[in-house]
C-alpha cells in the first residue's frame, strides 16, 4: 500500500457532514466539500425544471401574495419554499444545506396591483408599500409618506424600543421551523445552516454619523443584537443545530464602510461575546460578509475567535492563499465569483472554478462555492459549468 493509499483509506463511505467536519479539522476528506450561498429564483427554476421558490426580493413578494390570498396559501408558500430549497441543495450536491431564503411575513392590507402591496398599520406616517420588479427579482419596501431624514435623536427612540423588546424576547420553534425540520431528517448526513448570531452596524448615513457622534448609542444597538444572539444560540444548540452563520455586511470592494477604529471599539468586543456564546454551547460561528475586509482582517479573522469566514469575495481581493497564509486556523467558505458566473464566458467560469478547487485543495480548511449568489440573468450554461467542474474535480 502506498502512502497515498493510506491517506485515502476509510474515506469512501464519508457523508457530507463528516466531509465538512474533517475539512474544518484540517484533515483530508474524500472530496472537497461544497456550499453555494444562494440562487436567484430564475437560475434555480432552470436547474429544477420548475418555478423555484427561492431567491431574494421575489420571495418577499411571493410571501406578500400568499398572505393576501389567505392562511392556506401562506402555508403552501412555506412548504414549497422549504422543499425547493432542499431539492436545490441536493441537486447541486451541496454538503451544507440552506433551508431559508428571504422573508417578509407581514400581511398586506391592500393589493394595489400584481406587484404592489400596501401595509396600512398605525398612523399614515407609518404605512409602508412593497413594490416588486420581476426583471431584477428585487423588492423595495418603503414608507408611503416621505419623511425627513432620520436624526440621532430618532435613533435614540429606536434603540430604546429595541431595549424594551429584547427583555421579553424568547426564541421559539416557529422562528427556526425550516432549519429544525431539515435537521430532523438531514442533520446526521449534512450540515444544516442556521442564520443566528448576526451582528452589524447599519450602513445608512445617520448610523455612520452616530458611530462618530454617539458611539455609546451604537454600542447599545449592538448590545441588543448580542443578547438576541445569546438566547438564539442556546435555544438552537439544545436542539442539535450548531453551525451558526452570523456576522453582517460591512464592506464594499473598496473596504469597510466605517473605520477600522470603529470596528475595533464598537463591533469587535460584541462579536467576541457572540463567538464565546457559540463556543460555550458547542457550536461553530461563521462571519458572513462580502467586500474587501483586509483593513479589519486581523481583528475579524484572528482576535474575534470566529471559526470561519463565509462569502469570500475574490473580486474584492480576498484571496484564499493569502487568507490561509495569514490565518491558518480560519475556516473558509466560497471564492468562486458570482460576477464571473454572470458575465464571463464558459471557459472563464471553468478556469476560475478549477483555480478555486486547486487553491482549496492546497490550502486546506476550505468549502468551495459561489460567493455569494447566482444572480438573475446568469446564463444557465455558466451555472452548469460551475456545477460540472466541481463534480469532476472536487
Amino acid at each position: 500500500m502506498t502512502s497515498e493509499d493510506s491517506i485515502w483509506k476509510g474515506t469512501e463511505q464519508m457523508n457530507s457532514r463528516e466531509r465538512v467536519e474533517m475539512v474544518f479539522r484540517r484533515e483530508r476528506a474524500d472530496h472537497l466539500p461544497v456550499y453555494h450561498v444562494g440562487f436567484s429564483s430564475g437560475v434555480a427554476s432552470e436547474l429544477l425544471g420548475r418555478e423555484a421558490y427561492v431567491g431574494g426580493g421575489i420571495q418577499q413578494w411571493r410571501e406578500a401574495t400568499a398572505l393576501w390570498q389567505g392562511e392556506q396559501a401562506h402555508q403552501d408558500f412555506l412548504e414549497r419554499s422549504f422543499r425547493d430549497a432542499i431539492d436545490l441543495a441536493l441537486l447541486c450536491e451541496q454538503d451544507v444545506v440552506r433551508t431559508r431564503y428571504w422573508r417578509y411575513p407581514r400581511k398586506p392590507t391592500r393589493r394595489v396591483d400584481d406587484y404592489t402591496y400596501l401595509y396600512e398599520y398605525g398612523s399614515k406616517e407609518d404605512w409602508q408599500v412593497l413594490r416588486y420588479d420581476p426583471a431584477s427579482e428585487q423588492c423595495t419596501i418603503a414608507d408611503v409618506v416621505l419623511k425627513a431624514a432620520m436624526s440621532i435623536g430618532d435613533l435614540e427612540v429606536r434603540v430604546e424600543a429595541e431595549e424594551r423588546a429584547i427583555l421579553d424576547y424568547q426564541p421559539d420553534e416557529e422562528r427556526f421551523a425550516s432549519e429544525l425540520r431539515a435537521h430532523s431528517f438531514l442533520g446526521n448526513e449534512r450540515v444544516v445552516r442556521v442564520n443566528a448570531g448576526g451582528i452589524s452596524i447599519p450602513t445608512d448615513s445617520v448610523w455612520l454619523e452616530a458611530t462618530l457622534l454617539a458611539p455609546d448609542l451604537v454600542g447599545r444597538h449592538l448590545d441588543v443584537q448580542v443578547e438576541r444572539a445569546r438566547r438564539d444560540l442556546a435555544f438552537l444548540s439544545d436542539r442539535g443545530l450548531t453551525w451558526f452563520f452570523g456576522g453582517g455586511d460591512l464592506a464594499s470592494n473598496d473596504g469597510p464602510l466605517y473605520s477600522a477604529r470603529t470596528f475595533r471599539k464598537l463591533l469587535l468586543p460584541r462579536l467576541q461575546r457572540i463567538v464565546d456564546a457559540a463556543h460555550a454551547c458547542g457550536g461553530r460561528y461563521f462571519f458572513c460578509s462580502d467586500g474587501n475586509l483586509w483593513p479589519v482582517a486581523c481583528e475579524l479573522f484572528e482576535v474575534s475567535g470566529i471559526d470561519g469566514y463565509c462569502e469570500i469575495d475574490r473580486l474584492a481581493g480576498m484571496d484564499l492563499r493569502e487568507l490561509r497564509s495569514r490565518y491558518p486556523r480560519l475556516g473558509l467558505i466560497g471564492n468562486i465569483s458570482s460576477y464571473t458566473a454572470h458575465v464571463g464566458t464558459r471557459e472563464q467560469v471553468v478556469c476560475e472554478t478549477r483555480a478555486c478547487l486547486d487553491e482549496a485543495r492546497s490550502c486546506g480548511g476550505v468549502v468551495v462555492g459561489v460567493s455569494n449568489y447566482f444572480v438573475p440573468g446568469t446564463p444557465i450554461e455558466n451555472v452548469r459549468a460551475v456545477l460540472e467542474t466541481i463534480r469532476q474535480h472536487r
